[in-house]
């Protein structure tokens, strides 16, 4: 899922994750030394950025948010790879990223970029949780969380500039369930590996049926070598379909931090 790393990808429909064997303690010896292009991609933010890297390493691992053996390329395969994206917003913009587990690319994104407003959507609660916990701890004052799934978020999260999401689900699945948040005329992207090209092939008869357009993939070219990213216009004349009830999750509201510091998200 779009921060799940090491968790295998789960249908947002599902249900809180059930319990497992509990995980290995993180250990910050694990995490990956920091490559020099961090305080180039970073900038002003780059303590927060280090400090959101042990938070992963740490209670990501114990909360099993994070598989162990991500720890040691967290770095180039994960924060870097997220802050890709970060070429593709425009200053200012309102940004909604679906399932965004541990934060993968949201907080990311909203530590590179303090001009944009992030929503985080994520429907798991033990993961909103952490996220509360990682917005509160960082001192993020652009950035909230909803507690639903894409389909159900439209009251709180709808009407983005930008719709992002990390390793979610297939290509045409999660174009159907984060069109209806991207307001007409934005922007849908979606993070994905080197058979993105391949993917949009399969799933652009999908892609033009939830109401997205102009669908291609963009290269970008980062320091952590290349990410691959669908983006997609949403069209000005897409429907917003009926929204189901969320059936005892959040209602698709912001959730506040339990320990707030004074900020409610924005």
């Amino acid at each position: 899922m779009s921060a799940a790393v090491g968790d295998a990808a789960d249908d947002e429909s599902a249900g809180d994750d059930p319990v497992g064997a509990p995980s290995p303690a993180g250990d910050l010896a694990d995490l990956e030394p920091e490559p020099p292009s961090v305080v180039e991609v970073f900038g002003a933010q780059v303590q927060t950025a280090r400090a959101y890297a042990r938070l992963l390493a740490t209670d990501g691992v114990i909360r099993g948010l994070i598989g162990p053996r991500e720890t040691d390329r967290l770095w180039t395969r994960h924060l870097l790879n997220c802050a890709a994206l970060t070429d593709l917003i425009p200053h200012g913009a309102r940004l909604v990223d679906v399932g965004s587990g541990a934060g993968l690319p949201g907080l990311v994104l909203a530590i590179a970029r303090p001009d944009v407003q992030v929503i985080l959507v994520e429907p798991l609660e033990r993961r909103v949780r952490f996220l509360l916990e990682a917005i509160d701890r960082l001192e993020l004052d652009n950035c909230e969380v909803v507690r639903s799934r894409a389909q159900d978020a439209g009251p709180s999260a709808g009407g983005a500039d930008l719709v992002v999401s990390r390793a979610v689900a297939p290509l045409g699945r999660l174009a159907g369930w984060c069109s209806g948040l991207v307001r007409p005329g934005g922007t849908f992207l979606a993070l994905k590996g080197s058979s993105a090209e391949e993917e949009l092939v399969r799933d652009a008869d999908e892609v033009r049926s939830a109401g997205l357009i102009d669908a291609a993939v963009v290269r970008v070219d980062g320091p952590a070598g290349p990410a691959f990213v669908v983006r997609a216009t949403r069209t000005a004349d897409r429907p917003i379909r009926p929204r189901r009830a969320n059936r005892g999750r959040a209602g698709g509201k912001p959730v506040r931090p339990t320990n707030p510091r004074g900020r409610t998200g924005h």
